[in-house]
């Protein structure tokens, strides 16, 4: 990987994780149409360490009282009932499927998961999806109203996000909405309880970077870095537009991707598996 390749991935990266349109299925799809290799599993992982510090530094007061709560509710019975110490529990509970299938399809991840006909088809399916649950949910949950059974549901509606076009913010904000959160609400829950399975997942991959065909570190450490600042402004803007609007531009976008996608793929422009075939 290339220099400038890394300054375009890490910008794609940045601009994409938190918008509910699949941020792996972007860089999976800016390599295909750049003719460049499939940057592949492990440099997604580790940029998303990028735009998952941007998490924290935008969440940052409230990710620590959350903490500060969590780890007195350990010793201390009286802060079990504690609002954030509550959430911390729900963010472990919300992160265990990930967790789970994630290990178990590892090797689906790396490459069956990566067909752009599979990319393609998740982001018409799962935009569909998104469309029914901001147009019937009720909105009327705040996440006060959290459970284990809500938490778990967010869970396993992340952990499709293992599928590139699925896209995790997407899938999880979904989740929320069919269950009748906020969108404001929905959306937060969704940015907390990627924090643990994201930085768990790039930590992980971190030993692949610069060994067989994954990229060198330089590049890497140069993409998350852009992810990080590009990120950071995308959640504010994302956060201040939901609170108004409706997610039906990210609706439309998904599946005229999609769409155009499979077209490019079927009449043989695309590789599935890999770039431009001319």
């Amino acid at each position: 990987m290339g220099w400038l390749e890394a300054v375009v991935l890490g910008i794609v990266q940045g601009l994409t994780e938190f918008l509910p349109i699949s941020s792996s299925a972007h860089l999976r799809i800016t390599a295909a149409f750049a003719g460049w290799e499939d940057p592949g599993a492990a440099f997604t992982a580790v940029t998303q360490i990028g735009t998952e510090l941007a998490v924290l530094l935008y969440f940052g007061k409230k990710i620590l009282r959350v903490l500060t709560a969590w780890f007195r509710s350990l010793s201390k019975p009286e802060y079990r009932h504690d609002p954030d110490a509550r959430m911390g529990w729900l963010i472990i509970v919300g992160t265990l499927p990930i967790v789970i299938l994630g290990l178990l399809f590892q090797e689906h991840i790396k490459s069956a998961f990566r067909d752009l006909r599979l990319t393609a088809i998740v982001l018409i399916v799962f935009g569909i999806f998104l469309a029914v649950a901001d147009h019937y949910g009720r909105k009327y949950r705040d996440l006060d109203h959290l459970t284990v059974p809500h938490g778990l549901g967010y869970g396993f509606a992340q952990a499709f996000a293992l599928i590139p076009g699925v896209s995790r913010s997407g899938g999880t904000i979904t989740a929320g909405l069919l269950l009748g959160y906020k969108r404001p609400d929905a959306a937060e829950y969704a940015f907390l309880l990627a924090v643990p399975a994201v930085l768990g997942a790039g930590i992980y991959e971190l030993k692949d970077i610069g060994n067989g065909s994954s990229p060198a570190w330089g590049p890497t450490l140069l993409a998350t870095a852009i992810a990080f600042v590009v990120g950071y402004a995308v959640i504010a803007a994302l956060m201040a537009y939901i609170r108004r609007r409706s997610f039906m531009p990210f609706v439309i976008y998904r599946i005229v991707l999609g769409t155009v996608l499979l077209a490019l793929v079927f009449t043989g422009v695309l590789d599935p598996q890999a770039g431009p075939t001319v």
